[in-house]
């Protein structure tokens, strides 16, 4: 790797949210590997989840599919009931990680007081984590969902 774009890689590690960064290059010759890693002060948050980053052709991660996981949004409990993440228990879930939500989709339902509520999405976005396991009680604000 070339001065440049070793430097180039720091400034916008610098310029991003991520804590840490760990990057590897091999090539016929040699290989090598760069960590960069923030203190959680100069981060200004705490580390960002670790989530796999699929790899292009050369084995390097294409620039559209690098993520800033620190960005994700918890969708919550808008009460306190029961979990179901299917509309019964032989269908399908609503909704899978990974899967693309658009606003107003059905994400998961929570029964309270015999009454089945739907929980819809409040913007687009990427199922990230499910939180929630089926069939559990939630608490009022309890985190369901994570999306991007």
């Amino acid at each position: 790797m070339d001065k440049k774009k070793l430097t180039e890689i720091i400034e916008i590690f610098k310029e991003s949210g991520l804590g840490r960064l760990e990057w590897s290059e091999t090539s016929a010759d040699k290989s090598f590997t760069v960590k960069l890693e923030k203190n959680a002060a100069a981060a200004g948050a705490a580390p960002a989840a670790v989530l796999p980053v699929p790899p292009q052709a050369g084995g390097q991660p294409a620039p559209e599919d690098i993520k800033d996981y620190n960005k994700y949004r918890d969708i919550k409990s808008p009460m306190v009931g029961i979990f179901y993440a299917s509309p019964s228990p032989e269908a399908e879930p609503f909704v899978k990680v990974g899967q693309k939500v658009k606003k107003g989709d059905t994400l998961c339902i929570i029964e309270a007081m015999k009454l089945m509520n739907d929980v819809v999405a409040e913007e687009d976005g990427e199922i990230v984590e499910v939180c929630a396991e089926n069939g559990t009680l939630v608490e009022f604000g309890q985190v369901l969902f994570k999306i991007f």
